[in-house]
């Protein structure tokens, strides 16, 4: 049991009033896995503001064509222009 202010669960960041014994939110207790010396630091947990940053990171955002990608396709129409030209229109 947590006695004085309110203070953060660290396993779901919900507010755990004072003296409960328990988490409102998850349930988490001493027993479970909170204690006053556990804290949210490191487990990635996304607000609001970074959640499109998270995606990000996570999915790997959005795929944007370049120059690479250009000349892949380039390359790869020249050589099928030159098989057909070899394998079809052997004169």
């Amino acid at each position: 049991m947590h006695k004085g202010s309110p203070f953060t669960c660290p396993a779901c960041g919900g507010e755990v009033p004072p003296g409960a014994a328990a988490c409102p939110h998850c349930g988490s207790d001493e027993r479970t896995g909170w204690s006053e010396r556990a804290c949210l630091d490191g487990l990635d947990i996304y607000t609001e503001e970074d959640y499109q940053e998270t995606i990000d990171r996570e999915f790997g955002g959005e795929d944007k064509p370049g120059l690479k990608r250009s000349l892949t396709w380039l390359v790869a129409l020249l050589m099928l222009l030159l098989m057909l030209k070899v394998f079809v229109f052997r004169c």
